[in-house]
């Protein structure tokens, strides 16, 4: 049997974003039990050189959301990066969640050779469907889904691989 491109895209989106959902309510809840201040945790980094934990979230929010819509051939709803609470990006992982959500197999099945067009530093990009899923949707998204795990388990918060894979 085939993989379909609506089977390798909108149900793996869906559950990272709602292992990302899971894991933004458990850095919460380890804050305030914790007396550990918000902005400190979101604007947590590995790295100095890297984006802070807030910024994952919206990247990884993006990246689920807008590869659904182009490989859809839909307009991509774009969100302005401002969320900065726990309770605003949770807010956004639900919104990407039923922008993946909305979308049927009928509208991505097919779509391994549709032209995806990508704006790179004001430079149109053309690539194909199932290229641009598995050469950059997925790894882009699994980067920043992974780094915000990460950041979060790099301060202290009790979370673990099931957690990341969404079956905690």
């Amino acid at each position: 049997m085939l993989l379909s491109m609506y089977q390798a895209s909108a149900p793996v989106f869906i559950q990272g974003l709602k292992a990302l959902r899971g894991l933004l309510h458990k850095a919460q809840a380890h804050a305030d039990a914790h007396g550990i201040d918000h902005l400190a945790l979101l604007q947590a980094r590995l790295y100095p050189d890297m984006l802070p934990f807030n910024r994952q979230i919206h990247l990884c929010t993006d990246f689920a959301k807008g590869a659904v819509a182009r490989l859809a051939g839909a307009e991509v709803i774009s969100f302005p990066d401002v969320e900065i609470v726990f309770d605003d990006l949770i807010g956004r992982v639900e919104r990407a969640l039923a922008i993946v959500e909305s979308f049927t197999a009928e509208q991505v099945d097919g779509s391994e050779d549709r032209d995806i067009t990508l704006m790179r530093r004001g430079v149109a990009l053309v690539v194909k469907g199932q290229p641009y899923l598995l050469e950059q949707a997925m790894p882009n998204f699994y980067f920043h889904l992974t780094t915000a795990h990460a950041i979060l388990r790099h301060n202290g918060v009790p979370i673990g691989k099931k957690d990341f894979l969404g079956t905690a």
